[in-house]
């Protein structure tokens, strides 16, 4: 495969982390606020949406491997694609709170097939003649940045029921394309022995800490950021311009972190990213100041999506091929836990004394420690 087939199929598969994360699940924070004020939610039920989300994350996660066996990961990363455009259609014509936890469950599982086999595409696809590992991988996790410019466009402008519409028709149209640009990257099922071979998830303790940190800390500010610049009083033009600043932070990680996750093999990364997680969440917390603010988004953006890509990292330079699905697959399910708790826990915080502020503080508190777990990982 020559190099500009490596990238456009790099671009293709980045897609599908722009539907899996920034369509189906990030777009939720600038929906947020609308819905909240319509259907009269706490601050826990906007939090417990994005727990079910992540439920649903989760038990994809752990059914990928089963799937993997079946089916191969090309297939299982276009169904997920299709399947989160039917299910956000449907997020528009749901007003019953039972309705949308159930949506937001099957979307997470939509999401967690995608973009999990993506992540096992793109290590692939890293091993190309041709490929640089990192900045494939780099690419990918930034097409989720995409998503976050694409939902700062289609949804403010629109009511709430409309926009899950307009992201539909972004997944659709981002599918069709998906299947067009991985042709080239089609095999055969993985037999369960050689998925599993060669993974210990003790190997892993502290990087596996870490993460979950990451997962329990990022969400909170992921899901509740737009509503605190609403309460600080940003205006409507403020709240997309820092959206979309924190869109283009994620896709230009690809290239300010690639040779960080080249070089290292044990935890620097995610302990370096986690820390720098936490400045940006307490950043707004401290001043609603607009420097302070899109600082916040665009070290934000520029940091939590090279930390996903950071653990992808640390599988591909510490185990075999063989077992680098069981190892994805072990930080995904890790991940996914972090988020399940995350954000049910920061509304559960933000109805108490102190609001959103104290909850965000929280989070950052999580990413700190994090951080230090990470930077106890070493390299096998």
């Amino acid at each position: 495969m020559n190099e500009r087939r490596v990238f456009v199929t790099a671009l293709a598969l980045a897609l599908g982390a722009a539907i899996s994360l920034g369509l189906a699940r990030f777009s939720y924070a600038l929906l947020l606020p609308p819905m909240r004020a319509e259907l009269g939610w706490s601050y826990f039920t906007a939090g417990a949406m994005n727990t079910v989300n992540a439920m649903g994350y989760l038990v994809g996660a752990l059914l990928l491997p089963r799937a993997l066996a079946k089916l191969d990961a090309r297939t299982i990363f276009l169904a997920g694609g299709w399947g989160a455009a039917l299910l956000l259609a449907l997020h528009g014509f749901a007003r019953s709170e039972a309705l949308l936890y159930a949506l937001r469950g099957l979307t997470g599982v939509a999401s967690a097939a995608t973009f999990a086999s993506g992540g096992l595409l793109a290590a692939r696809l890293g091993q190309q003649p041709g490929a640089r590992p990192s900045l494939v991988l780099g690419l990918y996790y930034g097409g989720t940045g995409l998503g976050i410019v694409a939902s700062s466009l289609i949804v403010p402008p629109l009511t709430w029921p409309v926009a899950w519409q307009g992201l539909a028709l972004a997944a659709l149209a981002a599918t069709l394309a998906m299947g067009w640009g991985t042709r080239p990257l089609a095999a055969a099922p993985m037999a369960a022995a050689a998925r599993g071979a060669g993974f210990s998830a003790r190997d892993f303790a502290f990087g596996l800490a870490g993460y979950l940190m990451f997962g329990l800390g990022y969400i909170g500010y992921m899901t509740f950021i737009v509503t605190l610049l609403r309460e600080q009083g940003a205006s409507g033009a403020t709240v997309v311009a820092f959206y979309i600043l924190l869109g283009c932070g994620v896709i230009a990680s690809s290239w300010l972190w690639a040779p960080l996750l080249q070089r290292y093999r044990g935890g620097q990364p995610l302990a370096l990213l986690n820390a720098l997680l936490a400045v940006a969440t307490l950043l707004p917390v401290l001043s609603a100041h607009p420097l302070a603010v899109f600082a916040s988004g665009a070290l934000f953006g520029a940091v939590f999506l090279s930390l996903v890509a950071s653990t992808t990292a640390l599988v591909r330079h510490n185990l075999p091929p063989a077992a680098w699905p069981a190892g994805i697959a072990a930080f995904t399910s890790i991940f996914a836990a972090g988020q399940i708790v995350g954000p049910s826990l920061v509304g559960w915080v933000a109805d108490g004394a102190g609001g959103l502020a104290r909850g965000l503080a929280v989070s950052a508190g999580v990413l700190a420690l994090g951080a230090l777990l990470a930077a106890r990982q070493r390299a096998l």
